[in-house]
């Protein structure tokens, strides 16, 4: 018996050795296949690590139980790995937890990993998986407890089977293209702690049964698509710490109807929604709240004082509401005012205070200002007016960023704001402070970015100097200084070149600044952007600014200074803007000028230089405006003027050139603008302008130009100006193309030439005999022609003064308008527009009605009245004056005035003859050619291109589309409407927004995360770009279903179908350069328009490429037929 007990012993002990070794081996075998599936291992931890002959519980990543048999736990997270999960890692059926968390895993997920009895933890997160979640994945009654894929590629709808993993506690599905609605079955997963759905494209309501998630600690379904209201039952699930539910849809108000039962509640954020009414009572019972955003919503109502029961709150965010009025208190049964921002704000330990954007008004209460706790505080763009209090910065200690601009904030700066030594940023510019800047402010050692343009602001009256330079000096790390538009009456002294050298912007134009630029300007060795003009500045450029290696832009125009142009500015190989219009500014142009590698933009103009113009200049291929007008210069223009390529604006008026005008000219085809009026040129106009099929404005009057006005003119079909007076043409006037719409004002004094009746020339032989026309030519002589000189010469001059008014990149106002802003009355308005009557109505929009004006100086205006029943009707126009008033751009519209009252509000715009590009694209009476329209998208991608890159603070437009840009008599586009428009402070990467800009146009991370960025702008001027060629909108119902504008495009490349139907037709000589020049500009949307921001193009290589697609047009065009007499394209 004991021997048959010891027999079986061992046989059952050899059966358990044997399945222990095939344990063992099958799980080597499923690690060496999971292995197999790596395609790339950077650092070689499997290669090396992972070998057949090794025990494979001692190889990296990889856990076993007690007996060393079975593998338990995998981890390989952060190993660079590429490849797919091998399925044979479901044979590893001891394993608990898989962790391969940021690697490049991709492919789809094995449904293996659901159907493993033992695993517990999977942990996917920050790979490159894709496709759909398994149909089936919690079928087979899954004990999973964690489930992590959080940033991802995974798509589709969440499935259903997920709600049967009902031991889930922790989810995580972030970052990823999950779509469709939440199930009302999430409210099986009762022991869900963490539930993370944020940043997808879910939509719909978020289900009422997640109230029976009784566990839940942490909720985060931020930046989805998700309509509806927030659900009542969320605010009693007693667990909860964090709600995060920013950057949706949800709408109407939040429950105010039931008790809150939130008391672990610390992180609230429902940013960035369209939430309405007031913030409920039960919000102030959550005593352990820390954060509370409710940002870019539309609260209303006034803020509870009960805010101080929040004891614990470090963040408050209340940007972008509709916050207004005061509220009243009782006193001693008195009823009072108080402040819009209740005291008790200044009684927590707030470290961040975000309240702009909203109709606060009234006085800032002073215990705002008496939190030793706070950080930043940000109340621009509000109504806030009164004094800061004069201790301010003595109760701030740990204050780093003060936000107090677009307010109507007086008095005098608190000298001691100073005392605030952590200060970084200090915003207060559009604000009415008088007085002097204090000469403390170098106490602030940290300051990076000073912001005081658009005060009141003057200088100390002991000193002609401005004095607080010296304490500026300081303040080693500035980088912003933002002075502009003040009243300053005094000079700067030297001490201007002992400015922190990590300088960037220093802008102070028109600011009454008088005295000479010093010479340690030089000194600021970071400068990439300086703005002085439209100043008193005297004495001359000094030499010293050519050390500024950084530089970029220098705007010194509208001043007094003399001397020559310095040769040491060609030392500056960044420079892409010279602005020295309107000086005295003498001498030779340096010829080094021309050997600058950026110089795009060159303003010499109304000076008092001489000599001849360099030849280098003409090798500035990349040149887009140069002006020399009003100048003392001679010489010849050379043949080498056609080199500039990329030159769009050309003026060299009231010089003294002389001799021909060269052939080459022609090869500028960029042109738009050439000036070579009050001249000395001679010798025939060359027909080579003909080749410049994107000139608008063309003036050669006041020459000694002689023999005929070439036929291929034309050709020109936008020109809008033409004007050969005061010359010594002869010959016919040509009839066709733009010649039918000029008058007798574009021929005056050229005895020569003959044309027809209503030109007020003499009429050719065979239009009428010698007798009729020498009757008419006298009685033109005698009565007519002084009448047309006296009005030719105002027309001049009025055309003159207004090109000085060069474009410019500056911080605060557009230069056009006067050194003080006139403000029109309400009753102006109301006689411009005829009582606001029907008659003049151009059009009505979200936020109000857009009137044609006229003044009575005889101007006629676009007159934008706001609808202030609408409520965000206050914000647009707020953002929309701040835009306007910190750009200058020629295809940006022009603010010309704005009006203020009680409850009106208005901007006077300039007026725009040709309407909206939305009615030329689709309306059957307007009808525009190829060229046309690629002119239109340039104009466009120009006033991008600067809105993005070129001003200080980059705007973002956020809305653009076709019926934002309109078109002048010239045929040129204006972008406008500037209503939702974004300012990109220098500190920030993006924005975060709720006003989502139009259907159809808007980039998908607008909607998905609400993030503003310039590639948004990128993504709606492609939608704008494909939209003006093929003439069909992204709206129409062909593009409803699951096909896009863009995918229709992008499918029809190959095809020519693609492109409208008016530029296709028969019998069309260019309908083939047509299509290649489409098919680039498809192309170019395509880059435009790719998901990824950051894979978008910019658009400065946009402008770039259209550039090169017109040159290639027009030189195509030129090759099939030179000499076109009715070219239409």
């Amino acid at each position: 018996m004991a021997k048959t007990c010891l027999f079986f012993a061992l046989v059952l002990a050899a059966l358990i050795s044997t399945s222990c070794i095939l344990c063992s081996s099958t799980d080597q075998s499923a690690l060496l296949a999971f292995k197999s599936y790596i395609t790339d291992d950077p650092i070689q931890i499997l290669a090396k690590n992972w070998t057949r002959g090794s025990d494979m519980c001692s190889w990296i990543g990889v856990s076993c139980d007690a007996s060393q048999e079975h593998v338990t736990a995998l981890n390989l997270s952060m190993m660079s790995f590429k490849g797919t999960i091998a399925p044979h890692i479901g044979n590893l059926s001891f394993l608990t937890s898989l962790d391969l968390k940021s690697n490049q895993i991709s492919g789809s997920l094995p449904i293996v990993l659901f159907n493993m009895p033992a695993l517990r933890v999977i942990n996917l997160s920050d790979n490159a998986l894709s496709d759909n979640l398994p149909v089936n994945m919690c079928s087979n009654h899954s004990r999973l407890k964690a489930l992590y894929l959080s940033s991802n590629q995974l798509h589709g709808e969440i499935p259903a089977s997920l709600y049967s993993c009902r031991e889930l506690q922790y989810l995580s599905l972030e970052n990823n293209t999950f779509d469709g609605r939440l199930a009302k079955e999430i409210g099986n997963l009762t022991n869900l702690k963490h539930l993370y759905l944020g940043t997808n494209v879910i939509h719909g309501e978020i289900p009422l049964q997640i109230g029976n998630l009784r566990s839940l600690e942490h909720l985060r379904m931020g930046s989805n698509f998700l309509t509806g209201p927030v659900p009542s039952t969320l605010f009693n699930i007693s667990s909860l710490e964090t709600i995060n539910l920013s950057r949706n849809k949800l709408s109407g108000v939040l429950s105010s109807d039931i008790q809150w039962n939130l008391p672990l509640l610390r992180d609230l954020n429902l940013q960035t929604n369209l939430l309405t009414g007031q913030i409920p009572s039960g919000l102030w019972g959550c005593k352990l709240l820390q954060m509370l955003s409710l940002a870019e919503n539309s609260f209303t109502g006034s803020i509870s004082k009960q805010i101080g029961n929040l004891t614990l709150l470090k963040g408050l965010n209340l940007d972008t509401n509709n916050f207004t009025g005061t509220y009243k208190i009782q006193w001693l049964s008195v009823h009072i005012l108080a402040g819009v921002l209740p005291a008790e704000i200044g009684y927590l330990n707030l470290e961040l205070l975000f309240v702009p954007s909203n109709k606060l008004s009234g006085e800032i209460p002073y215990e705002v200002f008496n939190s030793s706790t706070l950080r930043i505080i940000t109340l621009q763009f509000n109504q806030f007016y009164g004094h800061l209090p004069r201790g301010i910065g003595l109760w701030l200690p740990n204050l780093e960023e003060l936000y107090l601009g677009n307010n109507r904030l007086s008095g005098s700066i608190p000298v001691s704001l100073s005392n605030a030594s952590k200060l970084t940023i200090l915003e207060m510019s559009t604000n009415q402070f008088s007085g002097y800047i204090p000469n403390t402010l170098g106490s602030l050692r940290s300051l990076r970015r000073l912001h005081l343009g658009e005060n009141n602001l003057t200088r100390e009256s002991s000193s002609t100097e401005l004095r607080f330079f010296y304490s500026l000096t300081n303040c080693r790390y500035l980088q912003v200084l933002e002075l502009s538009m003040n009243q300053f009456h005094g000079s700067l002294p030297a001490v201007v070149g002992n400015l922190s050298t990590s300088l960037q912007i220093f802008s102070a134009f028109n600011s009454r600044i008088k005295g000479e630029i010093p010479i340690g300007i030089g000194n600021l060795s970071s400068l990439n952007m300086l703005t002085l003009d439209s100043n008193e500045l005297t004495g001359i450029i000094p030499s010293t600014i050519g050390r500024l290696k950084y530089m970029e832009r220098i705007y010194l125009e509208h001043n007094k200074l003399n001397g020559s142009v310095p040769y040491e500015i060609c030392l500056l190989e960044k420079l892409g803007d010279l602005y020295l219009s309107d000086n005295q500014l003498s001498g030779l142009i340096p010829a080094c000028l021309g050997e600058l590698p950026s110089l795009t933009r060159l303003y010499l103009d109304s000076n008092k230089l001489t000599s001849n113009v360099p030849s280098t200049l003409w090798k500035c291929v990349d040149l887009i405006g140069l002006n020399l007008s009003t100048n003392y210069l001679s010489g010849y223009l050379p043949s080498e003027v056609g080199n500039l390529r990329a030159i769009t604006e050309m003026d060299f008026s009231w010089n003294q050139f002389s001799g021909n005008i060269p052939a080459t000219i022609g090869g500028a085809q960029s042109l738009n603008y050439l000036v070579l009026s009050h001249n000395k040129l001679e010798g025939p106009i060359p027909p080579s302008l003909g080749n410049l099929k994107g000139l608008e404005i063309l003036d050669m009057s006041n020459n000694n130009l002689s023999g005929k006005i070439p036929k291929s003119l034309e050709s020109l079909r936008y020109l809008r100006y033409f004007n050969i007076s005061f010359n010594e043409l002869e010959g016919e006037i040509p009839t066709g193309g733009p010649f039918q719409n000029f008058t007798g004002q574009s021929y005056l004094q050229n005895d020569g030439i003959c044309g027809e009746p209503r030109l007020k020339v003499r009429m050719c032989p065979a239009s009428a005999t010698q007798k009729e026309s020498g009757s008419r030519n006298i009685a033109f002589l005698k009565y007519t022609l002084p009448l047309i000189v006296a009005a030719t010469l105002l027309v001049a001059v009025a055309f003159l003064l207004k090109r000085r008014r060069n474009q410019k990149i500056i911080l605060t106002q557009e230069d056009s308008l006067p050194h003080s802003l006139r403000r029109f009355t309400y009753h102006e308005l109301l006689q411009a527009t005829n009582g606001f009557g029907e008659s003049n109505l151009l059009g009505v929009g979200s936020v109000g009605s857009v009137y044609k004006g006229e003044l009575l100086d005889g101007t006629v205006v676009a007159v934008k009245v706001f609808n202030m029943q609408f409520e965000g009707a206050s914000k647009s126009f707020d953002a929309e004056c701040e835009v306007l008033r910190n750009v200058r751009h020629r295809n940006l519209t022009r603010l010309i005035s704005s009006c203020t009252h009680l409850d009106f509000k208005a901007l006077i715009l300039e007026w725009m003859p040709n309407g909206s590009l939305e009615i030329w694209l689709h309306s059957e009476k307007y009808c525009l050619n190829f060229l046309q329209r690629l002119n239109l998208m340039i104009d466009v991608a120009s006033a991008l291109d600067y809105l993005h890159c070129r001003c200080s603070t980059p705007i973002i437009h956020c809305d653009l589309k076709p019926s934002n840009v309109l078109i002048d008599n010239y045929m040129i586009a204006h972008v406008c409407d500037f209503g939702i428009a974004k300012l990109l402070g220098e500190q920030e990467f993006l924005a975060q927004t709720k006003t989502l800009g139009t259907i159809g146009y808007m980039a998908p991370e607008y909607g998905m995360e609400g993030i503003v960025t310039a590639r948004g702008d990128v993504y709606s001027y492609g939608i704008l770009l494909l939209e003006t060629f093929t003439r069909k909108r992204p709206t129409e119902e062909m593009f409803s279903g699951e096909m896009s504008l863009k995918d229709w495009v992008k499918e029809s490349l190959s095809s020519s179908e693609v492109l409208d139907t008016k530029l296709r037709e028969r019998n069309d000589k260019y309908l083939p350069i047509k299509n290649l020049c489409a098919l680039s500009i498809f192309n170019l949307a395509m880059d435009c328009l790719r998901n990824s921001p950051v894979q978008r193009i910019d658009m400065e290589d946009v402008l770039n490429k259209l550039y090169k697609i017109k040159t290639l047009f027009l030189e195509q065009c030129h090759l099939i037929d030179s000499e076109v007499n009715d070219y239409e394209v």
